[in-house]
């Protein structure tokens, strides 16, 4: 479920109140472990944590006009998620597979796509693994991985 608020305070007001508990426990631990230069804001309809446009004038390679995406927080209509887009950005896999071995290290259960988890509740996840994995990747690394990953690929292969 894509929001139109337009501040991160309006998306927190409009979700229900289980669902406004696990985003904010996640938003802390974002915020706590966000490196120096991400910005959190509203992209997408959810909770954002991107390049700004003053490091990075480009934009995101999909939409000039958005700031390249590091991070998300979303309350969906079956479940919550969580992008951690710095797990597939780049042509290396070290951090998905330092992710993964973490996570299970956790004992909790992951479910997750390619760069997101799903969770129902906030004591679904690991939250320590998420937080390290937040503050592994500084803007200038995601900068260097998002060029050497994203922009490498032909305009055919990134629709795809």
């Amino acid at each position: 479920m894509q929001s139109k608020a337009t501040t991160v305070a309006k998306y927190l007001a409009e979700l229900p109140a289980d669902r406004r508990a696990s985003v904010k426990r996640v938003r802390e631990v974002i915020l706590k472990n966000l490196p120096a230069g991400f910005e959190e804001g509203m992209q997408y309809g959810m909770i954002g944590y991107s390049v700004p446009h003053s490091r990075y004038p480009a934009g995101y390679h999909a939409d000039p006009k958005q700031p390249v995406p590091f991070a998300a927080l979303a309350s969906q209509k079956n479940h919550l998620s969580l992008y951690l887009l710095g797990l597939s950005t780049g042509t290396s896999h070290s951090e998905a597979s330092w992710f993964d071995e973490a996570w299970a290290k956790s004992g909790k259960k992951l479910r997750r796509g390619k760069a997101c988890i799903r969770f129902k509740h906030v004591d679904d996840l690991a939250l320590d693994v998420v937080g390290e994995a937040i503050s592994r990747i500084s803007l200038e690394e995601f900068i260097r991985r998002y060029e050497q990953g994203a922009l490498s690929r032909t305009p055919k292969q990134r629709a795809r």
